[in-house]
């Protein structure tokens, strides 16, 4: 179960590394595809600095703790995922639906799932 796990959180950190990037190199495009539109510099900048913030730091802490069997480092993406989540339900009944609105929503909720059952397999370190 341990080998499913850290092989499942590290993908997962792999492939939000190349989304965090991608919101590095090309933030518009990276921000359409989560329904996200900058007017002008500023509001780029934020996506640039905040996004990859948000998924590099996820991905490396996703990573670190799967390679060396770290529990304690994933409740940090555990952490981001569970807020992000959290901010999604509250848009849900502030702001409404649109279709496929639930798709990021599993993501983080599976996410969060993911990694803390694996914080509590594998061995915490300080």
């Amino acid at each position: 179960m341990r080998l499913i796990l850290t092989a499942l959180i590290f993908l997962g950190g792999l492939f939000f590394l190349v989304t965090g990037i991608g919101f590095l190199v090309d933030p518009v495009s990276s921000a359409q595809q989560f329904g996200i539109e900058a007017i002008h510099s500023t509001g780029l900048a934020a996506i640039r600095a905040d996004m990859t913030a948000f998924f590099v730091v996820a991905a490396v802490c996703m990573m670190t703790g799967a390679w060396f069997r770290n529990g304690t480092i994933l409740l940090v993406p555990a952490a981001l995922f569970g807020i992000a989540l959290l901010g999604r339900t509250i848009s849900v009944f502030a702001d409404g639906t649109i279709e496929g609105f639930w798709m990021p929503m599993l993501v983080e909720a599976t996410c969060v799932i993911v990694l803390l059952i694996a914080s509590r397999v594998l061995p915490h370190r300080g």
